[in-house]
């Protein structure tokens, strides 16, 4: 069953869980958007096929907030506003490492490798990379984890984690970028936490905000405002 997190003519909102696919892959498996579009069509018993625009991506193993268009005008105006980054993306990533400076905006320059599907760091400019940008605060710590609060400044495929890792600090259960055992549900602690924007079409602010997970090392983060 698809959890809803906002909902109106023009958008619609679920909770990612890790291993849920954003969209369909060469894997075969069934992605989130099916769940969606099913839902949608029971609710409003629409006939035919549900047009459902995906606007953005979130990494199969991390999970949070993930954003559907239900008409073509609004995913025309949402794509714009990503592009132009007139959203505010925050994320919360477990770590097990802290970080150097308890805040500080990460400037890299990334570079995907197709084969391995992994994202390599720059400190400088190389063939074929881009830019990328994040800024992260240390918003709480227990006896063996550190909780980071991140604000996305562009989209880059892995960009969180790969820039995280390159400062010391994997996010944790993600072994592709070093951190050194896996969750046993094979998720990573990366949340999708919030997003916040002006809507397409009533021009109205909107913040929509995912749950934390039930995990262990989540719920040693339950008192903390983030």
């Amino acid at each position: 069953m698809v959890e809803i997190l906002f909902e109106d003519n023009h958008l619609i909102a679920v909770l990612k869980k890790p291993a849920d696919l954003s969209q369909g892959d060469r894997t075969g498996d069934e992605a989130i958007d099916a769940a969606v579009k099913n839902y949608i069509a029971l609710k409003y018993k629409k006939p035919g096929a549900v047009f459902l625009g995906l606007i953005h991506c979130l990494d199969r193993p991390a999970g949070g907030v993930l954003l559907f268009s239900r008409t073509s005008k609004a995913l025309g105006r949402m794509n714009e506003i990503f592009r132009t980054r007139e959203v505010r993306k925050t994320y919360l990533a477990i770590v097990g490492e802290r970080p150097p400076e308890d805040e500080d905006t990460l400037t890299h320059f990334l570079k995907k490798n197709e084969k391995q599907n992994k994202t390599y760091v720059y400190d400088s400019e190389v063939k074929g990379s881009k830019k990328a940008s994040l800024s992260y605060r240390l918003a709480g710590r227990s006896r063996s984890f550190f909780l980071l609060e991140v604000e996305l400044h562009t989209g880059r495929h892995h960009q969180i984690r790969a820039q995280l890792a390159k400062i010391g600090c994997p996010i944790k259960g993600d072994l592709k970028y070093g951190y050194s055992r896996s969750n046993e549900d094979g998720s990573i602690c990366l949340l999708a936490r919030r997003l916040e924007f002006i809507h397409p079409v009533k021009k109205e602010k909107v913040i929509i905000t995912a749950p934390l997970p039930e995990g262990d090392a989540w719920k040693l983060f339950r008192n903390v405002e983030v």
